[in-house]
């Protein structure tokens, strides 16, 4: 059994401590049908319904937990969250609703990343009982996605490198009985050379590679998934500064969504032939670093002049995207750590998504709305295309002005997406700067239920 599926169980009318829901409006009916004693534990603790507020009341020898939500009738995905976080070790069951989707932040409110603690203080599982048996493998799948998403953020670069990447795919081909090809180091000269050339500065043991993972039977639909993999960029030679390499280990987090979603796809049996392409580097300054003003070659065959070395990610993207295009995808989607303007825009909560069909950013729009992670959606402005021009090659990898930078990288990005195809960008942050109910701080997917319940819908289970 998996850990997930360990916190949420069929409810088989086993012992169990209640959940009461309440919120501002409801309360005080709610409280009237109690006694004094546990009116007066309420007011102790402060409760009065409101959004994330948890208490325990006594009743008897035994107590139950109440519970503030926006909406006891209409549970969203984070409604348990804290009273997942704050309850004790225990067996639970709602005492008037079924959790639905909020079973999804009753699991991920109990996410620990303690890889490198020495003790762990956690307090133990908290297990809720569910009579919505069907619903249980779906959502722990999504929690065990979006833990993975986490775990592979958080950990830091040294053990989060291109080959720990590589050790990743490897584990989900065996998982699911895929295929994977590796492409590494000075072999990427020939088919992947933006790879190379970004990659190629780092220590042996950080070697660039480009993985490639397929599943699936011949003939269907192809699903093509793409994931930025830079496991710690310090901006190469147009070098970051302190504070804005600190958190760069997070600047393989297009990989870590792209490696859950490609696990849910698989989990699932969808009916599709998937593609999943990590190009994984470090962008690392050396002797052999590529420079500013450098002209790197593409798969594609364009030429790219470097205005700037810290605009690497497009850079590795760019070969992946190619070679997604010629297995002639039904769909590609790509996650990437790209762009600081795009967090300037929306900030750390909502991806970007820019895509060609305005149906298909639609039904990922939707998608996310519905299952709380939603995207917002940027444009791709024929007119901007200029400021990606080059005296001396086809294109630049970075604007000389300031604006646009979100759309300009996906347009750099559309170069190399073959002509015609239907593809999907998400310019994602990965990261969560503060603690939310189920949501803690540090590695985060942010768009990837959007992108699984669109391409669910689109190609069924």
């Amino acid at each position: 059994m998996s850990e997930a599926k360990a916190l949420i169980r069929p409810d088989r009318g086993e012992d169990a401590i209640a959940i009461h829901l309440v919120n501002k409006d409801s309360f005080e009916a709610f409280a009237k049908g109690l006694s004094a004693g546990q009116r007066a534990a309420l007011a102790a603790q402060k409760f009065e319904g409101g959004g994330y507020q948890v208490a325990i009341v006594p009743e008897g020898d035994a107590w139950f937990a109440v519970g503030g939500v926006a909406d006891p009738d209409s549970l969203s995905s984070w409604c348990l969250a804290k009273l997942a976080e704050d309850l004790p070790e225990g067996t639970y069951r709602l005492a008037d609703a079924e959790a639905g989707p909020a079973m999804f932040g009753w699991i991920t409110g109990q996410y620990r990343f303690t890889r490198y603690r020495s003790e762990d203080k956690a307090q133990g599982p908290r297990v809720l009982l569910t009579a919505q048996v069907g619903q249980i493998d779906a959502v722990t799948a999504e929690a065990e996605a979006e833990s993975l998403v986490r775990d592979l953020v958080n950990t830091p670069a040294e053990d989060m490198g291109p080959a720990a990447l590589e050790a990743e795919c490897e584990r989900l081909a065996k998982a699911h009985r895929a295929d994977l090809t590796v492409v590494r180091g000075d072999a990427l000269e020939q088919g992947y050379p933006m790879v190379h050339a970004v990659g190629r500065a780092a220590a042996r043991e950080h070697a660039p590679r480009l993985l490639h993972l397929t599943w699936g039977k011949e003939g269907d639909p192809v699903l093509a998934i793409v994931g930025k993999g830079v496991c710690f960029d310090s901006g190469g030679l147009d070098i970051k500064p302190a504070s804005g390499m600190r958190l760069m280990k997070k600047d393989m987090g297009g990989a870590a969504h792209a490696l859950a979603l490609a696990g849910l796809v698989m989990d699932a049996r969808l009916k599709v032939r998937l593609h999943l392409l990590v190009p994984a580097v470090e962008n690392a300054i050396a002797g052999s670093a590529f420079r500013p003003g450098d002209v790197l070659a593409s798969r594609k065959g364009l030429t790219v002049e470097i205005h700037n070395t810290d605009a690497e990610g497009r850079l590795i993207l760019g070969d992946a995207l190619t070679r997604a295009s010629e297995e002639n995808p039904d769909l590609i989607v790509d996650f990437a750590t790209l762009t600081g303007a795009a967090r300037v825009a929306l900030g750390p909560d909502l991806p970007a998504l820019m895509a060609r069909s305005d149906d298909t950013a639609e039904a990922f729009l939707a998608a996310g709305q519905a299952h709380d992670d939603a995207p917002w959606r940027l444009p791709l402005p024929e007119a901007y295309r200029e400021y990606l021009s080059s005296d001396i090659a086809d294109l630049s990898n970075a604007s000389q002005n300031p604006f646009a930078g979100a759309s300009v990288a996906g347009l750099f990005l559309d170069r190399f997406v073959g002509e015609g195809l239907d593809w999907v960008h998400f310019d994602t942050f990965a990261w969560n700067p503060s603690a939310k109910p189920g949501r803690a701080r540090g590695g985060r997917a942010l768009g990837l239920r959007a992108a699984w319940h669109a391409i669910r819908a689109r190609y069924g289970a």
